[in-house]
Order: structure tokens, then sequence, then C-alpha cells
């Protein structure tokens, strides 16, 4: 009997095949909320086993403030990071932020202030994992407002 599937079953997911000590992850820098300014930075061969989310942290900030490319991201006081998707997860409905599980039960948003906190997979952060760089008090007024705005 055929089947109509285009993929192999038994074929792993690549944020399953990937080692937590080589994987890919993507940070969306959040520069406004209501204009939707938002650049991606990927970081390749992330050790999540070792790094912490103060140390993604500071890498980010690290690339922000010393790749040309993000320089118009540099006025920002970035000082939180969240989950914005899980690999092969469901994506929120919200292009710029994910509004849900902001509580610290939830385990999406990363402590950035604590270079002996959690490593990045006791967050469940795996391979091709997004995650959002923001300010949050720009997040809070934003998320009590969610209105867009056009150039």
């Amino acid at each position: 009997m055929t089947s109509s599937l285009d993929f192999d079953v038994q074929e792993p997911l690549t944020s399953n095949a990937t080692p937590l000590t080589s994987s890919t992850l993507t940070i969306r820098i959040i520069k406004s909320f209501p204009y939707r300014n938002v650049k991606s930075i990927v970081l390749s061969n992330y050790d999540l086993k070792e790094k912490t989310g103060h140390d993604l942290f500071n890498d980010v900030l690290k690339k922000i403030n010393n790749e040309g490319a993000y320089r118009p991201y540099r006025n920002v006081n970035y000082d939180t990071m969240k989950i914005y998707t899980h690999a092969h997860g469901s994506k929120t409905v919200n292009l710029v932020i994910n509004f849900t599980h902001d509580n610290p039960e939830d385990n999406w948003v990363l402590d950035t202030k604590d270079p002996n906190g959690k490593k990045l997979c006791q967050y469940d952060i795996e391979n091709e994992t997004e995650i959002s760089l923001f300010n949050l008090e720009d997040y809070l007024e934003f998320k009590a407002n969610p209105v867009e705005k056009w150039l």
C-alpha cells in the first residue's frame, strides 16, 4: 500500500537530530512593537547545554553593538528575552511577539541577569527555536494596547 505522505515518518525532526551542543537559534530583535521593527540574528553551533540565558543575552548584545547591520537597533535598552516559538511548534498570530506564556512558571521568559542561572536546554530550548529580545516596558505598554502603526 502506498502512502500520500511526502515525508518519511521515521525521519527524526531536526530539533531532535541536532545535538544540543551544536544548535541553531534565531534571535528576533524587536526595536518597536507598534511599527513592527524586527531584525533577526541567527546563531549557529550554539551550545544549549552550557550556555545560560545570561550568556545568550550578552552574546546577542555583543553582536548588535559590533556589527554594522544592527546599528539602527542599538538605541533600545534591551532587558528581556522570551521564547517566540519552539521548533516545529505552532506560531502565534502576532507577527512581532508571542503574547502568551508571560508567567515565570511557563518557562518561556529567560533569566538574563544570573550568570549561573538555568542552562538554555532547561527552558526546553532546542535546535531551531526562535527567541525574542526586547524592552519589557515597551512590551507591557504594547500588550495593554496592541495597536500597530504604519509609516
